[in-house]
Order: C-alpha cells, then sequence, then structure tokens
C-alpha cells in the first residue's frame, strides 16, 4: 500500500494532542479506528512510532524523525487549498490574530477591505496589543497567530516576514528642520526626540538602525517617551520634538500640512514586520490565505 497522507495527519494530531482518545474526539473519529491508523503506518514503515506503555504517549526515535514530515506534509495541503480557494472565493472561517500597534492602527484597516472582498466569508477578529501580550495569546491558544513589528525569539515560536516598512524621520511643519529640503542623520540627532517607549518595535528597530551606524541611541536627547504612536504624532505637531515612526502612520497629518516627513539624505530605515505563531500548531487555513495575500501586497500601494 502507498503511503497514506490520512494516517500522517491522524500520526501527527495523535502526537499533537497527547493521546489517542483526544486525536479521535478531535477527528470526530472512534479510538479504535484511530489506533488501527496508526498501526497500519506502523506497518507501512516496517517500525514503532509511538510507546503506549504510558497514559501519556511518548515517540520514538522513527516518530520524532517522521513527526516534522507529517507537519510538512499537512501544511503543503492547506497551503494547496488554500491558493485552490482563490478560484471559487468560497474559503469560509475564523481567524483570530493579534496585531501590534502600528500594524494593527494604521497598515491592517486599509487591507482588511480589499481582503474581505476577495473572501467574505472569512470572518476577523483582531486584538491590538503589544508584543508581549501577543505572544502570551498566541502560547495560551487564545490566538492563531500574531503581526509584529520586531523578530521574536522564542523556542516555541515560529517566526517569518510577511511586509516591509520604512521608518521616516518627523517633524512639526514649523520646525526649522521642515524647511530643508534634505537632511543627514547627524543633523537630525542634535535635536530633541519624543520617542515610543522603551521595548516598542519601533523603537527597537530605530534603535538597531543607530547601532549600525554607529550612533549610540543613548546619546539622543530623549525629551519625552510615549506610549502610542498616536501620542507620539500629537507631542511633535506641538513641536516638542522629532520622531522616527512608519510611514503609514502620519499620512492624514503630512496631507494636511502639520506635520513633515524629513528626507535623510544618509540613511534608510528599513524593517521587517513578522508572522508568528506556534510551532506545535497548525494554521487554519483561513491564516494561511491571510498571510499569503499580506505577502503578494506592496505596502506603498496601499499606505
Amino acid at each position: 500500500m502507498p503511503l497514506n497522507f490520512h494516517q500522517l495527519h491522524i500520526f501527527y494530531t495523535v502526537v499533537d494532542k497527547g493521546s489517542f482518545s483526544a486525536a479521535a474526539q478531535a477527528l470526530h473519529m472512534t479510538q479504535p479506528a484511530v489506533t488501527m491508523q496508526v498501526q497500519s503506518l506502523e506497518d507501512y514503515f516496517g517500525t514503532k512510532l509511538l510507546h503506549r506503555s504510558t497514559k501519556r504517549i511518548e515517540l520514538t526515535e522513527a516518530g520524532r524523525t517522521l513527526l516534522p514530515y507529517a507537519r510538512q506534509s499537512i501544511e503543503l495541503l492547506r497551503e494547496a487549498d488554500a491558493a485552490m480557494s482563490r478560484f471559487t472565493r468560497q474559503l469560509k472561517g475564523r481567524l483570530q490574530l493579534g496585531a501590534s500597534l502600528t500594524i494593527g492602527e494604521y497598515i491592517l484597516p486599509r487591507l482588511l477591505g480589499p481582503f474581505g472582498k476577495e473572501y467574505p466569508h472569512i470572518s476577523i477578529r483582531m486584538k491590538v496589543m503589544n508584543t508581549a501580550q501577543i505572544m502570551e495569546e498566541i502560547l495560551n491558544h487564545q490566538l492563531d497567530f500574531g503581526l509584529v513589528e520586531a523578530p521574536v525569539h522564542h523556542p516555541d515560536m515560529h517566526m517569518e516576514p510577511v511586509m516591509s516598512d520604512e521608518l521616516k524621520l518627523i517633524a512639526a511643519a514649523s520646525h526649522p528642520l521642515a524647511q530643508k529640503r534634505e537632511v543627514t542623520l547627524a543633523e537630525a540627532i542634535e535635536y530633541p526626540f519624543v520617542l515610543r517607549e522603551q521595548g516598542s518595535g519601533t523603537r527597537l528597530v530605530m534603535e538597531e538602525q543607530l547601532k549600525s551606524r554607529n550612533i549610540d541611541p543613548c546619546s539622543l536627547k530623549i525629551v519625552m517617551e510615549l506610549g502610542s504612536t498616536g501620542a507620539v504624532k500629537s507631542a511633535v505637531e506641538a513641536g516638542i520634538g522629532i520622531s522616527f515612526v512608519s510611514a503609514s502612520s502620519v499620512k492624514h497629518e503630512v496631507a494636511l500640512g502639520l506635520i513633515k516627513m524629513i528626507p535623510l539624505v544618509d540613511a534608510v530605515f528599513t524593517r521587517e514586520f513578522y508572522s508568528i505563531h506556534l510551532k506545535s500548531a497548525l494554521l487554519p487555513i483561513s491564516a494561511v490565505t491571510f498571510l499569503t495575500f499580506l505577502r503578494e501586497r506592496d505596502l506603498k500601494q496601499w499606505l
């Protein structure tokens, strides 16, 4: 008999759920049927895949070797399903995600409309929160995945870039720098700064970019630290200081002439936005479809 995808799926679910009974419930099968399919898979390979001597099953060395291939086969099938659903637009499901402040407040709202038109049967529930909160809810299985502004490092998290963004230097329309066509980074850092709080994605990226140019972030004249991009914009507009923010977040203020983006002649502050989800969890098809949608969009076209 050829290798059976259905059996791989059952094997992965047993491992993921930790028992045959829990897997049977998740797969809407009887426990004997689940056991039989795993035994058939073991017969195919001619080796044991699971130890059943304890209440919670344990992988054999052969089982540990097979597990990533089982996972990849399931993910590939989900991606194929999502790709083919574009031809029917009948994909259904509920999408639960977390987004950090800049992404959730300024970027995704402009992309959710076009996505909803392409996939009208997918409902979206988005929480806007900081990266630490997003990770906590993912780890507690309250969110399918998250979109964050800076890399995260956690042994249980899978992370990959999905979009690119650029931080821009901004100043009040009345600021001395606003009168110049372009400035150097050395000129800019002579002025007072209003920044996001320590630990925010925007702050982390800005500091890393400065360090890469041999500028110590501690040398900046920071007059105010604020907990949201909206507050930073208001402070900049009031002339309290200059700042680095995502270009997408100041679109309206620039259009109204309240804030100006100052071109830097010798620096470009680019960054990636990342998706994160549990390594042990399979993303639902709706999430795979949404992330594919984001990867295929040029942010400059929408923002």
